[in-house]
């Protein structure tokens, strides 16, 4: 027997292996399967601040060593786990599909960690730094870091470098982004709830390009009645059913 699931995966599943060029863009719900807390809604509490509040230029301005602190739990609470199924499915989809694009909200680093390469991740990676001085960009795996990290060329201090609460994001990741989404003729939307902008917009772009656009989450999203596609389910068990 048949369900409107299994339908929709196989519709998605021919429809992945006729593309052209295709788009995947991936949430906070991929991540969760892998035990990343989302700090979002209830429970968003570290010690007694709000991350709202931490994850603010402000905030690194007013008092690095605290923001730091936060950063470096965040670090060990990432450190031990492991991509999921869902994180490796992608990464074979990239080996197998000549133009394919991985686009993520995520700073967990866990698509890369699943051997996903030529990641966007439209908010930054945890496991990245930036000098504050002299700009330089560097990974930097230790857990924890010291308290207040210093850069090895210039010794300014160091910030995590994610995309905080009130900063732009990087120009030339976003406009990658959408170079992608504006040529796919397939687009997967996993594991985002679709209210935080840009990336919230970015599967109705890819519609209006003329791709078709399909979504898997566990629950409904404002996007949902405008995708061609819809499936209902955890993003590590839909994902590799595609393959």
């Amino acid at each position: 027997m048949t369900n409107k699931t299994d339908e929709g995966i196989s519709e998605l599943r021919e429809k992945l292996w006729q593309a052209r060029q295709v788009v995947v863009l991936t949430g906070a719900g991929i991540s969760a399967e892998s035990g990343v807390p989302t700090f979002r809604g209830e429970g968003g509490l570290w010690k007694r601040y709000s991350v709202m509040e931490l994850a603010t230029p402000e905030a690194f301005s007013r008092d690095p060593k605290l923001v730091w602190e936060f950063y470096n739990w965040r670090r060990e609470l990432l450190a031990p786990l492991s991509p999921n199924p869902g994180h490796y499915a992608l990464a074979e989809m990239q080996r197998r599909i000549p133009r394919f694009t991985l686009v993520t909200q995520n700073i967990d680093g866990l698509h890369r960690k699943a051997g996903s390469t030529d990641v966007i991740e439209l908010h930054g990676n945890i496991w990245w730094v930036r000098c504050t001085g002299c700009g330089k960009l560097m990974e930097d795996l230790r857990v924890p870091l010291p308290e207040m990290p210093e850069c090895p060329t210039c010794g300014a201090l160091l910030r995590p470098n994610v995309v905080w609460f009130g900063e732009m994001l990087d120009p030339q990741v976003l406009n990658a982004a959408y170079e992608a989404i504006s040529n796919c003729d397939l687009m997967i939307v996993a594991g985002t709830s679709g209210t935080v902008q840009p990336a919230a917009s970015m599967g109705v772009q890819a519609k209006r390009s003329g791709a078709t656009v399909a979504e898997v989450n566990l629950e409904p999203t404002p996007y949902t009645d405008t995708y061609q596609i819809s499936i209902s389910g955890k993003s590590g068990e839909i994902l590799p059913r595609l393959l």
